[in-house]
């Protein structure tokens, strides 16, 4: 039986536990401590950090591998592999990314997207050699008071990204964290279409 898998992407280390770049990181480790998932373990073959939860009750309850691979984000792609390589492994893919294409606070599900630049999905799709599977985005980037997007500019994107979310977004970055975890609960619970009708608006 292959598990659902969600993969929360960033950079290894204590230097980066903080930085935009490492949200999907975040995002995993909230899903283990909310839900009483078990010790992060690592996988060496992976070169991943994994932990299991379970969402649901009884015959509908699911059991949920989640992994944070321990490669840099552009070598993602390396774990992936281990994880979900075959066509049914694919389809039970959950990948939760950063996007500068979205202001912080923001999240939005996609399937079968390009990378839009993203290192991290760059490696996930070379090493899949396939767009098809499921993502969680999760802006980082500052807005306007309108809510238009802030983002940096091109030559400035690697620093802005590896660097640290400001204190004064921390009360954001809190509030989304919790939306992105509820959010996977519910995809688990009630399938893609259902989650993007609710949480794409």
């Amino acid at each position: 039986m292959i598990n659902n898998v969600i993969m929360g992407l960033g950079n290894p280390g204590l230097e980066y536990a903080k930085s935009r770049h490492s949200v999907g990181r975040m995002v995993v480790d909230l899903l283990v401590d909310k839900l009483n998932g078990k010790e992060w373990t690592l996988n060496k073959k992976a070169k991943s950090l994994e932990s299991r939860i379970k969402i649901g009750k009884g015959k509908k309850q699911k059991e949920i591998s989640l992994v944070k691979p321990e490669t840099f984000m552009n070598k993602s792609g390396l774990a992936v592999a281990i994880y979900a390589s075959a066509p049914a492994g694919r389809k039970k893919l959950v990948v939760v990314h950063d996007d500068v294409d979205l202001p912080l606070g923001k999240i939005r599900f996609a399937f079968g997207r390009g990378s839009g630049g993203h290192r991290g999905l760059e490696s996930i799709i070379k090493s899949l050699k396939s767009k098809d599977f499921v993502r969680l985005r999760v802006g980082i980037s500052p807005s306007t008071p309108t809510g238009k997007v802030k983002k940096p500019a091109s030559d400035k994107v690697v620093d802005f990204v590896i660097g640290n979310f400001r204190s004064a977004e921390e009360k954001i970055l809190k509030k989304v964290l919790a939306e992105a975890t509820e959010a996977l609960v519910y995809l688990a619970e009630n399938g893609l279409d259902k989650t993007m009708n609710i949480y794409n608006r």
